[in-house]
């Protein structure tokens, strides 16, 4: 089973707009892709979400953060990883990743994407992802 690492563009997408991203987050839901999340990756998903333009209760929010964490393995990345001088945040998607073994990380990410591979891992959109995995 493909272990992945989805950048926190990939959650709000799915949760907020559907589409690709929300596909691919079905691969988790429905056990056919192991999803791995630090918390730091977490806490920016739960940032976003509480911006004023999703509009999104308390409530709702906690419920959405608490369902990621039911079908995620919590990965506490060992190497702090400084690869993307760009925009240094995009640094703990690659730590998650190193630290979980990914195979790959799906990102909308202009940063990651254009790296394409970081050691063994893949570096995917959602479209390229859902073209590439065999499941």
């Amino acid at each position: 089973m493909s272990k992945v690492v989805f950048d926190s563009n990939i959650f709000i997408s799915s949760i907020v707009y559907g589409g690709k991203p929300r596909k691919v987050f079905e691969l988790v839901i429905e056990g056919k892709i192991e999803l791995y999340i630090s918390k730091e990756i977490l806490e920016e998903v739960e940032d976003v979400l509480q911006r004023p333009k999703f509009k999104y209760p308390s409530q709702m929010i906690d419920l959405v953060i608490t369902e990621i964490q039911n079908i995620s393995k919590i990965v506490i990345p060992r190497k702090k990883i400084n690869y993307i001088k760009d925009d240094p945040e995009d640094n703990m998607i690659l730590e998650c990743a190193v630290g979980s073994k990914a195979d790959y990380i799906v990102t909308g990410d202009e940063h990651l994407l254009n790296i394409k591979k970081y050691k063994n891992i893949q570096i995917l959109n959602a479209a390229d992802f859902l073209g590439k995995i065999k499941l």
